[in-house]
């Protein structure tokens, strides 16, 4: 994160000026380099050498989530940035597989893998090699990507429209710096909010669900705690392509956002009752609980993504996706620390009169949250105003 917060705008710029296409490839090609280094690590600070260069180097996210609004017209648009979103569910649904059944191989396949070979010196290799060896076909796949950056509107320019491209390039220089544009400025503040509620969530449940009962926690395995993130992941790339593109046109992505940070402030704020539940009953509640909470973050960040790639035009979206990606990594440097740090206080007081144990956990997530929810409405939050037909015609 702290690579990526330092380079995101810098790789948006670079998509705005030689397309989006050469920056995608760079950025799964760092994939396919750094992943494998990391695999091959011996000692704390090689692995964390080659996650700083993995985040700096790769500049992806950003061009993707603009080539995917290039890519669709306007009413489509939701489409393509919750397969964006679902894209994520797939990984979060895989990845976590993969580390669990690849990782330490001579220990779980010692008949394939024997011991004192280069796999045991290596234990954590093969997950990061496969990885990296599906990162490359991905890479070599997308030397067929068309290039969206010299498209407009959905199509190229002409030969009979090179006065109205004068006309737009002219438009273009008189355009103001992202930094003064509210609509994508609020959007994006707004968007930081969650991305740090988020990823202090992640932590926070993670270690409170392997947390004794003692202290306040589930009880579970690592093992426990992998499935229920891979449900939840699972069932937030089919509600992505089948449900969101749907609801979002009906409610419209700001008042949709709206709707599902409410709600799920009283879902955060029921989990620590969960400590009472046991068995099925209590895994059965965790994982509803658990894809309800992913769904509405995704919903939520998905409408954001709609604002931003809105608020500018063509030219400058790499740059604002870029400057989105460098805020929402600053913000996630400070998430888990923070996360963390606040469970573990909490556990000191889990006989308190006042929120006792992780009631007030929860109830710090949702202050939050609540922040963001507030921030989307107006007249913080703004929207970019679409020109009338008669204009654009």
């Amino acid at each position: 994160m702290l690579g990526r917060s330092l380079t995101s705008i810098l790789w948006g710029i670079m998509s705005d000026r030689y397309g989006r296409k050469p920056v995608i490839i760079i950025g799964v090609m760092t994939v396919v380099v750094f992943n494998t280094l990391f695999g091959l690590s011996t000692n704390l600070w090689m692995a964390i050498s080659m996650r700083f260069f993995l985040g700096s180097l790769n500049g992806l996210l950003g061009p993707v989530k603009a080539y995917t609004t290039e890519i669709f017209i306007e009413e489509k648009q939701a489409l393509g940035l919750s397969s964006v979103v679902a894209a994520w569910g797939v990984g979060l649904v895989i990845g976590p597989a993969l580390g669990g059944y690849l990782a330490q191989p001579t220990l779980k396949y010692p008949h394939l893998f024997p011991k004192d070979s280069f796999w045991d010196k290596f234990p954590y290799f093969l997950p990061c090699f496969v990885i990296s060896v599906f990162a490359f076909v991905v890479a070599i796949a997308c030397i067929w990507l068309p290039e969206t950056l010299h498209y407009h509107n959905g199509s190229k320019e002409s030969n009979d429209n090179v006065e109205a491209a004068e006309v737009d390039s002219s438009e273009i220089k008189k355009d103001k710096s992202i930094f003064l544009n509210w609509p994508l400025m609020s959007s994006i503040i707004v968007y930081c909010v969650f991305s740090l509620h988020d990823i202090a969530y992640q932590e926070v449940f993670s270690l409170w669900a392997v947390s004794p009962r003692r202290l306040g926690g589930l009880n579970f395995t690592t093992n426990d705690v992998g499935n229920v993130m891979a449900i939840s992941g699972f069932a937030m790339m089919i509600y992505q392509l089948a449900l969101y593109p749907s609801l979002q046109k009906a409610c419209g992505p700001v008042n949709l956002a709206r709707i599902t940070g409410a709600l799920s402030i009283p879902l955060l704020q029921s989990y620590p009752f969960m400590t009472l539940l046991s068995g099925s009953t209590l895994y059965l509640v965790l994982n509803i609980a658990s894809i309800l909470r992913y769904l509405m973050f995704e919903t939520i960040s998905t409408g954001l993504f709609l604002l931003q790639n809105r608020a500018v035009e063509q030219h400058q979206r790499g740059a604002a996706n870029g400057f989105a990606m460098t805020a929402m990594s600053a913000f996630k440097i400070i998430g888990p620390a923070g996360g963390g740090a606040l469970l573990a206080w909490s556990q000191k007081r889990l006989s308190a009169s006042f929120l006792p144990g992780t009631h007030v956990v929860f109830l710090v997530l949702n202050i939050v949250e609540g922040v963001g929810v507030i921030l989307m409405f107006k007249p913080f939050l703004g929207e970019k105003k679409e020109k009338p037909m008669e204009q654009l015609q």
